[in-house]
C-alpha cells in the first residue's frame, strides 16, 4: 500500500466517463454494421438520436454526454499543449 493519496478532479472522472460512453456507442454502431464515426459526427451536429443505435443501449448511453462539454474536451485535446 502506498502512502500517497490521489487525487481526481471532477473533471477528469467526466471526461473518463465520457470517453466511455463514447467507446460503447462506437462499439455497438460498429457491431451493427455502421460508420460509428460518421454516426458519431451527425450526432453531434444535429444532437438527433436517430444516429445512434438502440443496440446495447447506446441510444440512451450518449444521452448522458452534453454535446458541449463533449466539444469543449475535444478542442481542448487538440489544442492544450
Amino acid at each position: 500500500m502506498t502512502d500517497k493519496t490521489m487525487q481526481f478532479t471532477l473533471k477528469q472522472e467526466r471526461e473518463n466517463e465520457m470517453k466511455e460512453i463514447l467507446t460503447t456507442v462506437y462499439a455497438a454502431l460498429k457491431e451493427k454494421g455502421y460508420n460509428p464515426i460518421n454516426q458519431l459526427v451527425g450526432y453531434i451536429l444535429s444532437e438527433d438520436p436517430t444516429y445512434i443505435t438502440t443496440y446495447n443501449n447506446a441510444r440512451s448511453l450518449i444521452r448522458h454526454i452534453d454535446r458541449d462539454e463533449l466539444l469543449q474536451v475535444m478542442v481542448k485535446y487538440y489544442l492544450d499543449p
